[in-house]
Parts: C-alpha cells; sequence; structure tokens
C-alpha cells in the first residue's frame, strides 16, 4: 500500500496508488456504486424471503381459526392451494435466494474484487476518499480525515 497523505489525509488503504488516473479511479467508483446497489436488491430478496415465509406460516392460524368456525372447506381449501405452496414454478423462495447468490450475487462480488486488486491494488472507496478529501473543512474537529 502507498504512504498516507500526512495525520489529516487519508490513511495507505484510500490512496490511490501510482498510476491508477481520474478515469480508473471514477470507473471504480462506479463498480463499487453498483455492487452497493446490488447488496441493496439482496437485502430486498431476503425481505422478500422472510416476509413470504412469515405469511406461509401465519397460514397456520388461519387454518386453526376456520376450522374452530366451522368452515372446513375454506381451510382444506387454503391448506391444499396456498400452505407450502411454490411462489415461482419448482421453488420456495429459499431457493430463489440461493439461485441468486450463485448465479449472480457471488460472480459479482469475485469480480469487483479481482478488478479492485488489478486496478487499485485492492483499495477500496477510494473514489468516495478523494470526494471526502475535496469536501472536507480541513483543520475542523468534525472534518476530520480519519476516525
Amino acid at each position: 500500500m502507498s504512504e498516507s497523505r500526512g495525520p489529516d489525509g487519508p490513511d495507505a488503504d484510500h490512496v490511490r496508488p501510482p498510476g491508477a488516473g481520474d478515469t480508473t479511479v471514477e470507473a471504480l467508483g462506479a463498480l463499487s456504486e453498483a455492487l452497493e446497489t446490488v447488496e441493496r436488491a439482496r437485502g430486498q430478496l431476503y425481505g422478500f424471503h422472510q416476509l413470504t415465509g412469515g405469511a406461509d406460516l401465519a397460514l397456520d392460524r388461519a387454518l386453526e381459526l376456520l376450522r374452530m368456525g366451522g368452515h372446513t372447506e375454506q381451510a382444506d381449501l387454503v391448506e391444499r392451494e396456498i400452505l407450502g405452496r411454490n411462489v415461482i414454478p419448482g421453488r420456495w423462495t429459499f431457493q430463489i435466494v440461493e439461485a441468486y447468490d450463485d448465479t449472480y450475487y457471488q460472480p459479482f462480488v469475485e469480480v469487483e474484487r479481482r478488478v479492485r486488486q488489478e486496478l487499485l491494488g485492492g483499495r477500496r472507496h477510494v473514489y468516495e476518499a478523494e470526494m471526502k478529501e475535496a469536501r472536507r473543512t480541513h483543520g475542523h474537529p468534525q472534518h476530520t480525515a480519519r476516525p
């Protein structure tokens, strides 16, 4: 890793390596932003997984109450047609999450890491660190470069 820019600058892990130009740093910033969006999408997918699973489990109480109320035919319908149903052909939500992770998420993470390693020596958030340097008020106690 390269040297830091002194005590009032970013640490060495956030300074661009020699030879990395502005376009490269901006490109890696855009790649990082895309990965962050994928992380958010993955979180949404896990939310979908948990909400759908919770709804399926809540059917147990609905079935119990329908049967207690004498609505056996309707309870049987809900149990037969909805309880434990695939959300897409052949898949429950955990299978969708696993397929997303294996097919898209993990390859995205691995490629981002590889490109970052090849072009910035593995440094993360160099673009953002440079933006912070440009925007902060040097010398202000709430605008320090480091924790």
